[in-house]
């Protein structure tokens, strides 16, 4: 037993100094281990999204099944809900929370059942045709001369009157001028960066298209053949979703075969077809969807705050929407179950959302804005958005709408994935889609860089929108970008910098 008089004789204030010194000084020398503990943890987690990613993937079958397996998913249509109500479960499956379905007022679906056409005098010719969504069945099967009005005034339609009833009606003259070329690549040198979709060649007509449409509804014309402008067998197809059930059936042919018969009519050939368009309209169901899940944030502090990735699960009707969106959608919900799978445990809030009605204005980003959004508190809790859309291929990188303050995280994020791909992000943004209105509400929101070759020409609102133009690789890596990007942006300490609301 130590006797009292071995204990030290030190005042007790010194005493405590000293304790409270050592206490400091080991706090001071753990801190820098903390910090490393904290990037090690950091690192290890990033690792694991690209060892998941690309080791287990499942990109190549999401793709394959929202292109393959649905086909087009035109907003509205019967593929649309199929597809959301598949890509619901599988967050569910998953593990991620709350997934859910989430309507807006969208208007009736339309899909197409069956379109068929040939030339059938001088000789006949199968034709590449497509009926404009929205467009009604022709009153079954037409056959016989086409009528040319490629090189008439209003005034001679109108008095061409009861002859027009019926008829197959060729409404444009040959097109000359072709969509021949992609917008420029953002980051080639001495090309500007893309700020949406390319103004591109259209087919023209002597008179305006709605005057020409009231004129044939007026005299009762069969079926109206119009003509693309693409080359190639390509042929870009869109519809109005406001198109009235009673205007005369609308159907786009492939260029150069439009305007072989058109030549042929123009020098008074006989040219006859057999055309034929089965279309059914949904009025039951007028509401179209948005896909939202997450996985719930853990940090006390800043849960309640989200970041949000999405992709448009709607497309066109002439193709499977391969590149427009199905590989964004895949982008998206693979970073997500890459996120699970991993046991990721974020600060934030990460939230996924397929939006409808992209390809009919932005629609269904607009109405997660008015339900979500509304307030600027309730904006307040939106981290970040970021989007995949336009462009195909690998991700290159995101356009970062002016703000100079987020690009530094993005730049440091982009780093330690240029072995993938990722080179660049660009000071400029890019407009028509999804995340256009956040930015516009003043919210932090950012589109990938894609590559657009063979884009604007060849696979957006084509035909010619299928699987073969992407890549297991690049999915693959779309995907392990987007999850990195997720994940950062979840864990950051700071709030993703905004700028001033961009006037509407």
């Amino acid at each position: 037993m130590t006797s009292r008089s071995n204990i030290s004789t030190m005042p007790k204030h010194t005493s405590f100094l000293s304790r409270t010194l050592l206490v400091v000084v080991a706090g001071l020398a753990l801190a820098p281990l903390a910090v490393l503990a904290r990037q090690d943890s950091a690192d290890a987690t990033l690792a694991k999204i690209r060892a998941e990613g690309m080791e287990r993937s499942t990109a190549m079958s999401l793709f394959l099944t929202l292109t393959d397996g649905f086909g087009g998913r035109l907003t509205g249509a019967p593929s649309h809900v199929r597809s959301a109500n598949w890509a619901r479960d599988r967050f569910a499956e998953w593990g991620l929370t709350n997934a859910r379905l989430e309507p807006f007022e969208f208007g009736a679906g339309w899909e197409l059942l069956h379109v068929s056409a040939a030339m059938t005098e001088p000789r006949y010719f199968p034709l590449i045709a497509y009926p404009e969504a929205w467009t009604s069945s022709t009153a079954g099967p037409l056959n016989g001369r086409v009528v040319y009005l490629g090189d008439k005034t209003a005034a001679q339609v109108t008095a061409m009157g009861e002859s027009l009833k019926g008829a197959t009606v060729l409404t444009h003259p040959p097109v000359t001028t072709f969509i021949d070329r992609d917008r420029p690549q953002p980051g080639l040198v001495d090309a500007p960066t893309a700020t949406g979709n390319p103004s591109l060649p259209q087919a023209r007509s002597p008179i305006p298209g709605a005057t020409l449409a009231s004129l044939l509804k007026q005299f009762g014309a069969g079926v109206a053949i119009r003509p693309s402008a693409y080359t190639d067998g390509t042929v870009g197809v869109l519809g109005n979703r406001n198109t009235p059930r009673d205007a005369v059936p609308t159907i786009v042919i492939g260029t150069e075969q439009y305007n072989m018969m058109a030549r042929l009519a123009a020098a008074g050939q006989p040219v006859s077809m057999a055309v034929e368009s089965r279309v059914r309209h949904h009025d039951t169901d007028r509401n179209s969807y948005n896909v939202i899940a997450e996985i719930a944030g853990t940090d006390p502090a800043v849960r309640d705050e989200y970041v949000l990735i999405g992709a448009h699960l709607d497309s066109w009707h002439s193709a499977n929407g391969a590149t427009d969106n199905a590989d964004g959608v895949a982008a998206v919900m693979e970073a997500m179950r890459i996120l699970r799978a991993i046991g990721a445990a974020p600060r934030r809030t990460i939230r996924v959302a397929l939006w409808s009605g992209e390809e009919q204005g932005l629609l269904g980003a607009r109405a997660y804005i008015a339900q979500h959004l509304a307030t600027p508190e309730l904006q307040a809790k939106l981290q970040v958005y970021l989007n995949d859309d336009p462009g195909s291929g690998r991700t290159l990188g995101f356009y970062m709408e002016k703000n100079e303050a987020a690009k530094m995280f993005f730049d440091r994020w982009l780093t330690p994935l240029r072995d993938l791909g990722m080179t660049m992000n660009v000071m400029e943004g890019i407009g028509s889609t999804d995340h256009v209105p956040f930015v516009q509400a003043g919210m932090p929101a950012f589109n990938a860089i894609k590559d657009f070759d063979a884009y604007d020409v060849r696979t957006r609102h084509t035909n010619a929108d299928f699987p073969e133009r992407m890549s297991e690789a690049e999915l693959k890596q779309q995907a392990v970008v987007m999850a990195t990007f997720a994940w950062q942006a979840a864990m950051m300490k700071e709030r993703m910098p905004r700028l001033p609301q961009v006037p509407r």
